[in-house]
Order: structure tokens, then C-alpha cells, then sequence
């Protein structure tokens, strides 16, 4: 009688890993909360095997036999979701997409780029960058992350405010669903055929199939930009003036406003103590930037904003991606994760005040701040870091799970976005009802059941 990893081997061949390293450095992201069971001595655990096929037809065909062995299925991208949203049992089999790397094709005509779904992020964006071009998705994950990774988790990039989501750019993909069918979206820039399915894939977090083309509607790259900050007296004055910016159909690419603490960790060279800074990176086709930086000097002078050096950019797009590891703090003694959330602009100082509040009251957390880093016409997220010092480490996931839960109760409570660009994972999984209504849930568990009745592609994510 043949055995799963027969069937798997007969397939795959060479793609089929089995070394215990191998598993083992797949078998999970890279979420804090997974991180601080290791640290507190729990043994990192290897699923059953990897595949890492290398195009859909051989990623339908092992999905097609995990699931005849009622086999647990995990998809996996570049394992840089800080979620949970990848998190394997030792009886389940990791689907990477290791090997479905590469530009498939490109049309400088139609400005479009189509990328096997495990591509590396920075190595997507370097190919474009050699023809003239730009995917203008730049995730502070860029070096670590997927092309189909981004589109799994509905990721956002730093450039959002002028360029969009992933779900801006996607033009058409391929995933294999959980059925072990290949679903091809039309290669068209819009269609009125119904419900848009790409959507049910955009932020399915590997629960409904796994990603494995994406085709990007790129652009060209723009023209030397133009950078500016400003400082205000509080933060509330700070989103006002990014409000009034966007209000007024400005769309700076890069629009970040950091509260007191934040802004003196990173800018205190540049303002005074206690002052919030307010970045801007202006940039586009001939001309654009000056006007906007011109017209973004005077919205943010009227709302009492203070000129700061472009320096202070500088210094930022120096370190932009430059974050310890969990490990790291960990090792130190400090346990910490980042939480954002999205709102109307109405809502947003409140949301701020109120998850700042509801943070430092937990016991241990020695910090709790925030910045904003993602605008829109009508609200934006904010980002919070926290970081707390247990008293021993009995207690440090006790104090991740209590950090989070107050946040999200927080967030919660004013009927906001409990999400707004690292996705739910297992993190934020029981709080989806908040989000999405109970009606809300019901559709996609329906979806869900409809495509993946035993529930094998990939258990406990997403889905309360």
C-alpha cells in the first residue's frame, strides 16, 4: 500500500523535503507568539514534509493527495507574517512556493509583470527597477516577503498613500484552491462579471488554496522626489494635517506622523521633546512633487506645523526596515509585538488615546506608542509598538495574549478595523466576529465549507 509521502515523492521528486532542518525551518513565521514558546522551552516541531512544487499543475496534484490522505494542508510563502498564520502540526505537510520564483513575463506595453507566487519581494521590485519600471509595494518585509505572500495577506507596502494596496495592483493571479482545482482570473483592468473572485484569495491567508502566480499592473519610475517634515504639538494636530492633505486629493506616497515617544526615539535630533513628527515623500511624473510639497507646507504651516529638516526623512529612509528580532528582544527579556488598526479620521484620536491607555495598563508593559503610516481619504491606521518586561517567563505569554486582548477590545469597542495590513493569523482569528459581523463570519465559513469540507487547508487561521 502506497504511503503519503510515496505518492508525494512520485510527484515532486527533488521537491519533496524531508530533512528534519528543512521542516523544521518551515514550520512556522515569524510570529512573536511562536517565538516566546520557543524561548520558554517548548521544542520546535517539524510537520510530516515540505513541498515545494514547481508550478500549478504539480501544486494541484500534491493538494489532490494530501487531501485523498486527509492530510493537513500549509501553505507558505516566505515565512515573514508576523500573524501566526503559518503555524504547522507534526501530522501536516507544508505546500511551500519556494520553487515558483521568476518573472514570467513582462509587457511594457501594458505595464503589466507577471511573477511565479513565491518570488522574493525585493527581487520582484530590482527586476522592475532594471526596465524603468516600479511594483511601488514596498512592505517593511520587502527582503523577506512573496509576491504571493502579499496578495495571501492583503498586505500594504509604505508607499500606499499614493500607490495602493496589493489589492491595487493585482491585475490577475492563479492559485490552486483547496479543492485541487486551478482557478485563472481574466487578464482584463476591470470586469463587471459578477462578484470579483480575486478578493475571496486576497487576504484568504492560505485557508481557501495557495497563490501561485500574480500578475502586477506596474508603472513607470517616477522622478526624484521631494522630502519634507514637520512637527506639531500633539498627535491630534498631526493627523489633522495629514486629513487636510488627503481632503484636498494630495497623495503624498509616503505620509507618517509618530507620536512624542516614537519621535524622539527616531527624529530627536530634529525637534524638540515631546513634538510629533510629521514625514512626507513627494513624488511622481515631471513636476508633481514640487507642487505638492509646496501645497503640503501650507496645509500643515495652517494647523501649526513646524518645518523640520529633509534630514530627518533621511534618517528614516536609512532605517526604515531596520527592527530588532523577537529572539533578540526576547533574550533581553522583553516581550513586544506591533498592532494596527484602521479608522475614519473622526475616530482616529480616540482609537489612539484609547489603545495607548488600554496598553500601559497592563502589568509589565514598560511602553506603549504609535504611529500612523498608511492615509486614505476618509481615516487611516495607526501602528502601535508595545513592549512589556514580565516578571519572569512563566508569564511572558500571558502578557502577549493580555497586551493584545486589550487592544483589540479597545479597537473593538469604537466599531473600527481591528486590521489593517499584517492580516488575522491566529492572532486576531477570534476577533474577526467584530469585524466581519456574525452574517459576515457565516459567509465565509460557507466559503470555506464549500471548497475545503474537512477543513485541510490550512486549520486554525483566519476563520473563528
Amino acid at each position: 500500500m502506497k504511503t503519503l509521502l510515496d505518492d508525494l515523492s512520485a510527484v515532486l521528486g527533488a521537491g519533496l523535503l524531508l530533512d528534519e532542518d528543512q521542516r523544521v525551518e518551515r514550520a512556522r513565521d515569524t510570529w512573536s507568539r511562536s517565538q516566546i514558546a520557543i524561548t520558554a522551552g517548548e521544542p520546535e516541531v517539524a510537520p510530516m514534509a515540505v513541498c515545494a512544487p514547481v508550478n500549478a499543475a504539480e501544486m494541484a496534484e500534491v493538494v489532490s493527495i494530501c487531501r485523498a490522505h486527509k492530510v493537513p494542508m500549509i501553505p507558505r510563502g516566505g515565512g515573514s507574517g508576523v500573524c501566526g498564520g503559518v503555524l504547522a502540526s507534526t501530522d501536516a505537510v507544508v505546500l511551500s512556493t519556494e520553487h515558483m520564483t521568476g518573472l514570467v513575463s513582462l509587457s511594457t506595453d501594458d505595464l503589466l509583470a507577471t511573477f511565479g507566487g513565491g518570488t522574493n519581494g525585493f527581487v520582484a521590485e530590482t527586476m522592475m527597477a532594471e526596465s524603468g519600471l516600479t511594483i511601488g509595494h514596498w512592505p517593511q518585509s520587502i527582503e523577506l516577503s512573496t509576491v504571493g505572500g502579499w496578495v495571501a495577506t492583503r498586505a500594504s507596502g509604505q508607499y500606499s498613500t499614493a500607490y495602493g494596496n496589493i489589492e491595487d495592483m493585482v491585475y490577475s493571479l492563479e492559485a490552486v484552491l483547496a479543492d485541487g482545482s486551478v482557478y485563472h482570473s481574466r487578464d482584463t483592468p476591470r470586469a463587471s462579471a459578477g462578484p470579483d473572485l480575486r478578493q475571496l484569495l486576497m487576504g484568504s491567508e492560505g485557508t481557501l488554496g495557495v497563490v501561485t502566480e500574480v500578475t502586477l499592473s506596474v508603472r513607470e519610475q517616477p522622478e526624484p522626489g521631494v522630502r519634507q517634515a514637520f512637527h506639531f504639538a500633539d498627535f491630534a494636530a498631526g493627523l489633522d494635517a495629514i486629513r487636510a492633505v488627503m481632503r484636498q486629493g494630495w497623495r503624498p506616497p509616503v505620509a507618517r506622523l509618530y507620536d512624542g515617544r516614537e519621535s524622539w526615539r527616531h527624529f530627536r535630533d530634529h525637534m524638540p521633546k515631546g513634538n510629533c513628527m510629521l514625514i512626507f515623500l513627494h513624488e511622481g511624473p515631471p513636476g508633481l512633487a514640487a507642487l505638492q510639497a509646496a501645497a503640503t507646507e501650507g496645509l500643515c504651516g495652517a494647523r501649526g506645523g513646524v518645518a523640520a529638516e529633509s534630514e530627518a526623512v533621511d534618517t528614516w529612509f536609512e532605517h526604515r526596515n531596520a527592527v530588532p528580532t523577537w529572539d533578540e528582544l526576547l533574550k533581553q527579556g522583553i516581550v513586544s509585538d506591533t498592532i494596527e488598526v484602521a479608522a475614519p479620521w473622526s475616530v482616529l484620536p480616540r482609537l489612539y488615546d484609547d489603545v495607548v491607555a488600554a496598553l500601559k495598563a497592563v502589568p509589565g508593559v514598560v511602553a506603549a506608542s504609535g504611529h500612523s503610516s498608511h492615509a486614505y481619504r476618509s481615516g487611516a491606521n495607526l501602528y502601535f509598538t508595545v513592549a512589556a518586561i514580565p516578571e519572569d517567563l512563566q508569564r511572558y505569554g500571558a502578557t502577549y495574549d493580555t497586551f493584545w486582548n486589550v487592544a483589540m477590545k479597545a479597537t473593538a469597542a469604537l466599531g473600527v478595523g481591528v486590521a489593517h495590513h499584517h492580516g488575522i493569523g491566529r492572532v486576531r482569528r477570534d476577533w474577526m466576529p467584530s469585524e466581519l459581523g456574525e452574517a459576515g463570519v457565516g459567509m465565509l465559513r460557507s466559503v470555506k465549507r464549500a471548497l475545503d469540507p474537512e477543513g485541510l487547508m490550512n486549520p486554525g487561521v483566519l476563520i473563528p
